[in-house]
């Protein structure tokens, strides 16, 4: 009977520790509104060096993380601010090409974001400053009949590595997410 009652208690354990962890991490997609904005590739940048027009021009994020500009060559800017980005490039320009710098830089264009599931047109589409899952649902054409309009998956790549998360329709959607609507149960 003893034998019989710790087996059982080992296999509740088991199937109960189970239960125990969460897949999703809904908390890792809050974003604060003072947080700058990490730029990743597939942005596009627009970099004005003041004085100097043949190094400001447009320049789009690589694969790498990195844009390629005349005589400095490679700069990494994944995951920087463009006060960073700026910061970066002035100290690079520095260092025997200008004396004093000034750099200017903005994203000219956000990288796009993705919806899946039950939306009329699923795909990638161009992110929108200020966006939200709504938002995103209303771009790609709205719910379909079978969608759950209360909350959809939400995934982005955080520190290198991909988070996914259960959220509401007013979380505010970053670039390069992806978005998932699920199917209602009835």
């Amino acid at each position: 009977m003893r034998r019989t009652a710790a087996a059982l208690s080992v296999i509740l354990m088991v199937f109960g520790s189970g239960c125990a962890v969460r897949p999703y991490q809904s908390q890792m997609l809050a974003v604060s509104p003072d947080q700058p904005y990490a730029v990743g590739s597939g942005d596009r940048l627009r970099i004005i060096v003041f004085g100097q027009d043949s190094l400001s021009n447009s320049y789009s994020v690589d694969a790498t993380g990195h844009i390629s500009m005349p005589l400095i060559g490679l700069v990494p800017v994944n995951g920087l601010s463009t006060a960073a980005i700026q910061r970066a490039v002035e100290e690079r320009l520095r260092n025997g090409f200008l004396r004093e710098p000034r750099v200017s830089c903005e994203v000219e264009a956000y990288r796009p974001f993705f919806i899946l599931g039950e939306v009329t047109t699923a795909g990638q589409y161009p992110y929108v400053n200020g966006m939200t899952v709504q938002t995103a649902v209303a771009i790609a054409g709205g719910f379909t009949p079978r969608a759950s309009q209360s909350y959809a998956m939400m995934t982005r790549v955080i520190d290198g590595r991909l988070v996914t998360g259960q959220v509401d329709m007013g979380q505010p959607v970053q670039p390069g997410d992806t978005i998932q609507i699920r199917e209602r149960f009835f």
